[in-house]
């Protein structure tokens, strides 16, 4: 089967006047790492947009667990660690969405572990019947990016068991300004958002949302987008003009720092690789305009802002 990126297709007349109804309104779409980011905005947006979702959680107790079961969700226990339970979860589903299952260690991802895990998951939605899977990956470089090794073998994997393969390759998302940047990098601590960034060079980012919304696409037309790749971001400041955006919006004042060599090789070898890789000009490569044909909503860091971002992040900086 053939693979094609949103940047080596030609986009259609179609694209632009897509409407996002259930394919399937009577079967369910199982969402991994719905209790997750990329998870939680897709199964939000599937419940939102009249599909029956079906989540699949490690355990049910959890209040991310509760808000989704409020919301509409069926929840179903099953762990990618424990093949038995992946079966009884796809049983009756109409299709897949599913988020790399990561692993990492002290010094970085674990390919072995993540490749068995996700293979776990698409031989499940293999041998339940399910013909359509939209994963979603990681963003592609003009090289391997470091850690992504593990994600092109799961996406290969995809594209040789399911009929209707889709892969989505987000680049940052815009919700990691909210994250603690516990590793040394990512977050706002103390006015500075630091990163492995180049400070006045482009930097795609996406919403979750966003993420979410080209799911939908998908799911609502699934030999439309069967074997596409689409690689997302929905727009490109500079790691400078990022926070100058922050700081207007939310009022706090927000710089910008770059991570060192050495401050990187300190918390682990994978983060210096690929601070190296950027800096030798390594980077994503999304077409937004493109995109913006399939999902012409798709956010800007100053629309995500107004939308709920700003007080998203004034929130978490001023917290007690």
């Amino acid at each position: 089967m053939s693979v094609s990126t949103i940047s080596e297709s030609v986009v259609s007349e179609k694209d632009a006047m897509t409407t996002v109804t259930p394919a399937n309104p009577d079967s369910p779409i199982l969402v991994t790492g719905a209790t997750g980011k990329q998870g939680g905005a897709t199964a939000r947006r599937l419940l939102a947009g009249g599909w029956p979702v079906r989540a699949l959680v490690r355990d049910l107790t959890t209040p991310a667990a509760a808000a989704l079961a409020a919301a509409g969700a069926q929840l179903v226990r099953g762990d990618f660690d424990d093949p038995a339970s992946l079966p009884p979860a796809l049983d009756g589903a109409a299709a897949l969405f599913g988020v790399p299952p990561l692993s990492f260690t002290p010094v970085g991802s674990t390919t072995d572990l993540e490749v068995a895990r996700g293979r776990a998951l698409i031989d499940a939605a293999a041998a339940a019947g399910i013909k359509q899977v939209v994963f979603s990956t990681l963003a592609s470089t003009s090289t391997e990016v470091p850690g992504s090794a593990g994600k092109a073998l799961i996406e290969q994997y995809l594209h040789d068991h399911i009929a209707l393969p889709t892969v989505l390759r987000p680049v940052r998302f815009m919700t990691n300004y909210l994250s603690d940047g516990a590793i040394g990098i990512d977050g706002i601590s103390n006015g500075v958002h630091r990163h492995l960034f180049p400070p006045h060079e482009p930097m795609q980012i996406i919403a979750l949302e966003d993420i979410a919304e080209f799911a939908a696409l998908a799911f609502a037309e699934p030999t439309r987008f069967a074997g596409r790749t689409l690689e997302l971001a929905g727009d490109e400041p500079t790691p400078v003009e990022a926070a100058a955006a922050i700081t207007e919006a939310t009022g706090i004042p927000v710089r910008y720092e770059r991570v060192t060599d050495e401050e990187a090789a300190a918390i682990s070898s994978e983060v210096a690789a690929i601070r190296k890789h950027w800096h030798t000009g390594h980077q994503w490569h999304a077409d937004i305009e493109s995109l913006r044909v399939i999902h012409p909503g798709l956010r800007t860091l100053t629309d995500w802002l107004t939308e709920s971002g700003a007080a998203a992040i004034r929130a978490h900086l001023t917290a007690p």
